[in-house]
């Protein structure tokens, strides 16, 4: 009798142990990279001992734009983390469509003893993504994009969709020609700039359905001359406010030259064109760089992908330019913010109209992350294409 009920009791031991890993293979696959108990796929590395590489597609020394807002998160991170300047390895003016170039800067960090590249530009994705198969100790992490592997490469991008419906609600009580310009790096296919786009003109609409958001498309996420002569066709056209998805202050630089108005990108553009920048969409990198660094550090690190918002202190605008800002400007703005901040308002809510006619999303809900960050190639009703 004891022989049996000792039988009886291993087989029902077996039993809650099968059922309970498979349950927690259910809420962890294997895809998601992440082990039990809180560890990481990598040990921890002594704080002293991390080294951080950084590939910006521009130089941080412009002091404003693209590459300046993303080695501004890096020094965020360097300042909360205690590391020293060793430990940065940079390489700037890396060109994203230049997969060697691209290559070599990155192996040039792994040689440096970098234990985790963040790669700032789209481009920088496909070389990420072979790289890191071939070096399988070293994180990646790509800024934008969408590509991932469950193990040693991740993307990381921000909901900039909601700064930048707030900048449209500025730019729409400041136009009196009701033509804004929008200086786009790439053209519909591109779910990042065109949703950030369509954002903006749902902000104009919310406060003035007559505007019209004429956008110029550059091709290039980093083309200072393309992104000048953009700026200048939009304002030829009529544009009195020149909003921008680009890397250079110089569409605000060409509305101030021309007396009109604009809204910054990356970092407040404010202090390169003081006279016009009414308000600029920003990025606080820093908020993610600092998790992702001390997430290696403590040996937590799990390959996933980030997605911060205002929530997350991730993206918001610059301090209003109350001089010129239009009367009623920061009311609307602030209850804007809150309906997005308290969940009641996601900005691609229910059916949306695009301007080919056709119609996008479902009456009572909003579009999924999958969709916004991959799956926006329409553009907005009040959106024209120049």
């Amino acid at each position: 009798m004891k022989k049996l009920l000792s039988i009886i009791l291993v087989l029902m031991l077996a039993l809650t142990l099968m059922t309970s890993c498979g349950n927690n293979e259910q809420k962890q696959p294997v895809s998601e990279g992440p082990k039990a108990s809180g560890e990481g796929i990598f040990p921890a590395i002594a704080k002293e001992d991390i080294k951080v590489g950084v590939i910006h597609i521009g130089n941080p020394a412009d002091g404003s734009g693209y590459s300046y807002a993303h080695d501004q998160g890096i020094i965020a991170m360097q300042k909360a983390l205690g590391l020293s300047d060793s430990q940065i390895i940079r390489k700037n003016n890396v060109n994203d469509t230049d997969p060697t170039a691209t290559e070599a800067a990155m192996l040039e960090c792994i040689e440096e003893g970098a234990n985790i590249i963040f790669g700032t530009s789209w481009g920088y994705m496909d070389t990420m993504e072979a790289l890191a198969e071939e070096y399988p100790d070293v994180i990646f992490s790509h800024g934008s994009g969408y590509k991932s592997n469950g193990k040693n490469f991740n993307n990381y991008f921000g909901r900039i969709y909601q700064a930048r419906y707030l900048t449209g609600i500025a730019a729409g009580l400041k136009t009196k020609t009701n033509k804004l310009g929008y200086v786009a790096a790439m053209g519909k296919d591109n779910s990042e700039v065109t949703g950030g786009l369509n954002a903006f003109a749902m902000g104009v609409y919310s406060v003035n359905p007559d505007a019209k958001v004429y956008v110029k498309v550059t091709n290039s996420w980093y083309s200072p001359e393309e992104e000048t002569n953009a700026a200048k066709a939009l304002i030829a056209e009529g544009c009195d406010v020149i909003a921008q998805h680009c890397d250079t202050p110089n569409p605000q630089l060409e509305a101030e030259k021309a007396g009109v108005f604009g809204i910054g990108y990356n970092s407040d553009m404010s202090k390169d064109a003081p006279k016009a920048t009414i308000t600029s969409a920003v990025w606080n990198w820093g908020a993610y760089y600092t998790w992702a660094v001390e997430q290696v550090i403590n040996g937590t690190w799990k390959c996933e992908n980030y997605f911060g918002g205002m929530k997350e202190g991730m993206i918001d605008i610059s301090p209003l330019n109350e001089s010129i800002a239009a009367e009623g400007t920061a009311e609307k703005i602030e209850e804007a913010r809150k309906a997005i901040m308290d969940g009641s308002f996601n900005v691609f809510d229910g059916v949306i109209e695009t301007n080919d006619g056709s119609k996008v999303g479902e009456e009572g809900k909003t579009l999924d992350d999958a969709t916004i960050t991959g799956g926006i190639n329409w553009y907005f009703k009040t959106v024209v294409e120049k």
